[in-house]
């Protein structure tokens, strides 16, 4: 299977389910994996965002009838989704569904497990996201992979503070810290009336 990854266009007044979904699936034929790809969706109103998607996997996977999903990130969870001349189910399950995950069923087809990236997420992060949900060498759950993530995006932020400090030292950063710290100290010091004085 191919499945390419969107840029949210500068278009604000399209509407969301007109948009292509953000969608990067597993290789055809490669071994089950514990995701078998990764959503990027624009938002958090399934209402939305189903149709767009299940317009896509329809013709790979059989028709999608029902979608399982925890409540966890999802602010409204509508029983039933009209996408395209058919009906999709939506269920919830708090404890037992991995809260970064999405389940898609098609009773011709069978199950399929689908990483959610946070709408809010970069797309720096969101592409690295995509691209390990879809390895097959991996065997991290969707919540494995979010986790991951952030320790990347974590260890991103600490490399760049020490690349900045690194220019900050080899521009005289410290020295000219310490200078400018210790001269409006002294000025206002020196400024500073004689307590003694007048008495």
């Amino acid at each position: 299977m191919t499945a390419t990854t969107f840029h949210m266009p500068a278009v604000e007044d399209r509407a969301i389910s007109s948009l292509p979904p953000r969608l990067m699936l597993a290789p055809a034929g490669t071994a089950p994996a514990l995701v078998d790809g990764a959503w990027w969706p624009r938002c958090r109103d399934l209402t939305a965002e189903l149709p767009a998607l299940t317009a896509v996997l329809d013709p790979l996977w059989g028709r999608i009838t029902r979608v399982t999903l925890n409540p966890t990130f999802w602010p409204v969870i509508p029983r039933k989704v009209p996408v395209d001349g058919h009906v999709v189910h939506v269920g919830w399950f708090k404890a037992e569904q991995d809260p970064h995950k999405l389940l898609l069923l098609s009773y011709a087809s069978g199950r399929w497990d689908l990483l959610v990236i946070p709408p809010e997420t970069s797309p720096t992060t969101a592409a690295r996201l995509m691209t390990a949900a879809t390895d097959p060498s991996r065997s991290l759950t969707a919540s494995g992979l979010m986790r991951e993530a952030e320790f990347f995006r974590i260890a991103a932020e600490a490399d760049w503070d020490s690349a900045r400090e690194g220019v900050w030292d080899s521009e005289g950063g410290h020295g000219a810290r310490r200078r400018i710290a210790r001269s409006p100290v002294q000025a206002v010091i020196a400024q500073a009336p004689d307590p003694t004085e007048g008495m």
